[in-house]
């Protein structure tokens, strides 16, 4: 069995296509989104269109959870900023699209060869909000995803591609789709990449294989895209982008 994780795509449906375009060279049998699909960036309502078409499980983020949210909603730490984005994001979007934004799961499980399953969240398996990085302390690790080993789990949220051994199991993060970016990078040379990321799982015959995927794209399109879309603060978005391009 071939599946593919993709996540964070963050309204960019461009880098998305840019992912599917690229997936069509390798034969997957499924693929699963694990969350954060449209709040952030200029598409949201074509991205909430080819993931209605994809009809392949999807988890639900933080940022997904925010948008269905009452506007007073405190629960989601937020800038004033943000908040705009996402009332703008709100006006792209139709009652059918916030009913199957509620249709998302908060955990994904596949069985992938007799006793081996995979277990798909955002964040941990038990909220949508937690932290896993490679600096993350070992106990937190342990705490978090220690209890669902020996599974195979993989989480998305900090747009982080990374692999992590967890007991007798394993975790991964297929990095995201549509805002890649360096974590680690200090914060005055912060930028947005100009790449799709996602990772293909392959289980057969009792072995596993994981590969990790960043298919570039024409940030020139994308900037073009931004720039018509009517984003609020669009500006601010494409300066991230040319910082590194």
């Amino acid at each position: 069995m071939r599946i593919a994780l993709i996540s964070d795509v963050h309204g960019n449906c461009f880098a998305l296509d840019a992912a599917l375009a690229d997936l069509q060279r390798h034969a997957v049998d499924q693929i699963i989104c694990l969350g954060d699909t449209l709040q952030g960036g200029a598409q949201p309502a074509e991205t909430v269109k080819r993931l209605h078409a994809l009809a392949c499980p999807i988890v639900m983020g933080n940022a997904d959870a925010w948008l269905l949210a009452e506007e007073n909603d405190t629960a989601e730490p937020t800038t004033e900023q943000q908040r705009e984005v996402r009332l703008w994001t709100l006006s792209q979007l139709s009652a059918d699209d916030l009913a199957f934004i509620r249709s998302f799961q908060p955990i994904v499980e596949i069985t992938l060869e007799e006793r081996q399953r995979l277990l798909c969240f955002h964040g941990s398996p038990t909220s949508y909000s937690d932290i896993l990085l490679p600096d993350t302390p070992k106990e937190e690790w342990q705490r978090l995803l220690g209890p669902y080993a020996p599974a195979i789990m993989t989480g998305g949220h900090t747009h982080t591609q990374q692999m992590r051994r967890v007991g007798e199991g394993l975790f991964f993060n297929p990095g995201s789709i549509g805002l890649a970016y360096n974590i680690f990078l200090p914060e005055d040379q912060f930028h947005l990449d100009a790449w799709a990321e996602y990772a293909i799982l392959t289980a057969e015959r009792g072995c596993l294989r994981l590969d990790f995927h960043r298919v570039p794209y024409d940030v020139e399109q994308l900037i073009q895209i931004i720039r018509s879309s009517g984003r609020m603060h669009a500006n601010q978005m494409i300066a991230e982008y040319q910082r590194a391009n």
